[in-house]
């Protein structure tokens, strides 16, 4: 009964400090939604060259998007014509950081953490793409050869009927998409659109990852026991390969990833190992791997891994560094509060209700088709 009352405790302490700026995030996603054009991430990533692969990496560093929704937007992106290395940059800082990941960030580990995550996935992603575009491209396989021609001589033109011209549906297309076709693109801001996209489609992708992420916080933190925090603690390469172990293969969005960053520093583990998972863990699983492959090539997807485990260790190593020499205790950077407020606390009850709402749906989808199945629920 004792390990569940602070299990519980734990919990809510985790959802009252993260969930004001979830939501607030989730609605400031929702605005930039319906603000920022569609086509434009994809107008600026077509060139094979670094300033593609800056922007791509500018680009996905606010987009609230996790490892899987990214890969749809990354797909378009490259099938629109982006360089391998754009689409490697921005499959990697896309999901690591998010406006809502952020904020959220911020209100539980502070702006200098904030900061250094932000900066640190910008590299790595640049320093991915970059690779990528030179050393990423898969050899191409030798033309076939071509069959020969019966004839050199062009066919025939085709006449026309009288009064029938064949340019008219290009002349009519073309001032179509130079008028009428470009208004029908713009498009329009809508609150409801925002809130809809911000607490429906959004909030709907990374509520099963998010209670998963809370609920695994709350237990690594009452839980993991204190020989074995000291024993992380205290060998760091060891705390690092089990997380480096945990994080590339797990599924966890960037958000989700917070609460149990925070269990493994309350729990005596570096801030360096930490930050590994916040990395390694968002940036990084099974099914992203094999869209990479797919889509990238092999060359490319060990560059993406090679980059995102090299560099989470190093610079989580750095982050431990800094932490020793500024004499900074992990546990007192966790910004938890005693006392929640009502914001906080009416922020965590309507993020809750939400998670628990996107949790069930599918529950009474299955059991609505079950009972539509039968002749009394259908007559």
């Amino acid at each position: 009964m004792e390990s569940l009352l602070l299990f519980w405790g734990a919990l809510v302490d985790l959802s009252n400090a993260m969930a004001p700026y979830i939501v607030f995030g989730l609605l400031f996603a929702g605005l930039l939604h319906e603000l920022v054009p569609d086509a434009l991430v994809t107008k600026h990533l077509g060139s094979d060259n670094v300033a593609s692969v800056v922007k791509s990496t500018l680009f996905g560093i606010p987009l609230p998007v996790c490892s899987c929704g990214v890969i749809p937007l990354a797909t378009s992106i490259k099938k629109s014509g982006a360089s391998h290395g754009a689409t490697l940059s921005f499959l990697i800082s896309t999901p690591i950081t998010g406006i809502d990941s952020i904020l959220a960030t911020y209100g539980m580990f502070g702006w200098a953490f904030t900061l250094y995550r932000v900066f640190t996935s910008m590299l790595m992603a640049m320093l991915a793409g970059i690779l990528t575009n030179l050393f990423g491209a898969e050899p191409e396989p030798a033309p076939a050869p071509k069959a020969p021609a019966f004839s050199m001589a062009a066919p025939p033109k085709q006449s026309a009927p009288v009064g029938f011209s064949m340019a008219a549906p290009a002349k009519e297309e073309a001032s179509c998409c130079s008028s009428g076709c470009e208004t029908e693109t713009k498009k329009r801001f809508s609150m409801s659109g925002a809130l809809r996209y911000a607490f429906a489609t959004l909030l709907g992708d990374i509520a099963k990852p998010l209670f998963w992420g809370l609920v695994v916080g709350a237990l690594i933190t009452v839980a993991i026991p204190e020989d074995l925090g000291k024993l992380l603690a205290e060998n760091s390469w060891l705390s690092y390969l089990i997380v480096i172990a945990i994080a590339v293969p797990m599924y966890v969005c960037a958000t989700a990833s917070l609460p149990i960053a925070a269990g493994l520093m309350l729990s005596g583990v570096s801030a360096g190992a930490a930050f590994v998972f916040l990395s390694a863990g968002p940036a990084t699983n099974t099914v992203t791997i094999g869209v990479v492959k797919q889509m990238l090539g092999t060359r490319a997807l060990a560059i993406y891994l090679g980059t995102i485990t090299v560099g989470s260790v190093v610079f989580g190593l750095l982050l431990d560094w800094l932490f020793i020499r500024a004499e900074i205790d992990p546990k007192a950077l966790v910004h938890l509060q005693e006392e929640a407020g009502v914001i906080a606390v009416a922020s965590s009850l309507l993020l809750w209700g939400f998670v628990f709402y996107f949790l069930a749906k599918p529950w009474f989808r299955k059991k609505e088709a079950s009972c539509c199945s039968g002749e009394s629920c259908c007559s």
